[in-house]
């Protein structure tokens, strides 16, 4: 499938709420929302969601794009686990001037790493790969926001029946 040149995040949600109509679980949501952000534009090159355990480590969830060595991420280390310490996303346009960046790829030139969160409650984050700079500009950004937005309701109601909290 050829990429669009920008996201439509309004489209991601439908599709992604017309699965959850159908009553796919939050896994195969989580690896659909993962397939459709990556398609979504030609500067997403590696794709992924981390998910936050209680023992404060982030764990790859399903991703796409070239494999990757960092599976297991403390909060703290690298762009992802900074995102998670400062409760805040990061947009990173130029990897080579982060000072905690840890290399997936050499290829990576800018990140983009969006918290999947309810109020204070972390449970997981979208983490994207860019081979070029300054890849992810504010419509972007806000797109995929939009997304985590909505992943966070399953997250939510997950919780809320008991299924294992992050």
């Amino acid at each position: 499938m050829k990429k669009k040149e920008t996201m439509n995040a309004e489209t991601v949600c439908a599709e992604l709420q017309r699965q959850r109509d159908l009553g796919v679980d939050l896994d195969d949501i989580l690896t659909l929302a993962v397939s459709l952000l990556h398609e979504s534009t030609p500067r997403f090159h590696w794709t992924g969601i981390y998910e936050l355990f209680p023992d404060r480590v982030l764990r790859l969830g399903p991703f796409l794009g070239a494999p990757t060595d960092h599976v297991f991420i403390g909060v703290g280390e690298g762009v992802c686990g900074t995102a998670v310490a400062e409760q805040r996303n990061m947009n990173v346009p130029d990897v080579t001037k982060a000072q905690n960046y840890l290399a997936c790829s050499t290829a990576t030139r800018s990140e983009l790493v969006v918290l999947i969160r309810d109020h204070e409650q972390i449970y997981a984050q979208i983490d994207i790969d860019s081979h070029e700079l300054d890849a992810f500009d504010p419509a972007v950004e806000t797109e995929v926001e939009k997304v985590a937005t909505w992943l966070a309701v399953l997250y939510r109601e997950r919780e809320s029946v008991g299924v294992r909290a992050l």
